[in-house]
């Protein structure tokens, strides 16, 4: 609200409240019409101020699509990724492993030794 504020120069309470000096025919144009260019400016300002929130709010409603859509793909992503078995061995596993096979093919136990 503080960016309106020093952007607009009457508010509406200063527009009722305003009065004009009336003199012997009426009232004075050129107070009239000074007052009117205020509001006038006011008027341009307030458009200006709209067709920049107007344009923020484009490109936000774009960002916003642009971010849904990337945390779209980068769910499926993940989704795949989690239906993707992984076999994660080290080499204690591998150790095991080998273990196991030479007592299978060889005979042998965990020391190289016959069964």
């Amino acid at each position: 609200m503080a960016m309106l504020q020093d952007r607009i120069v009457l508010t509406v309470k200063d527009i009722l409240d305003k009065e004009f000096k009336i003199d012997t025919r009426g009232f004075r144009p050129q107070e009239v019409d000074k007052f009117l260019d205020i509001i006038i400016r006011d008027y341009e300002e307030f458009m200006k101020i709209i067709q920049e929130l107007e344009e923020e709010k484009k490109e936000l409603i774009e960002d916003n699509i642009r971010l849904k859509q990337e945390i779209r793909n980068l769910k499926m992503k993940l989704e795949v990724i989690r239906e993707t078995p992984t076999v994660e061995v080290n080499n204690a596993d591998l150790l095991s492993r080998l273990s196991k096979l030479e007592k299978i093919v060889y005979g042998r136990d965990d020391y190289g030794r016959k069964e």
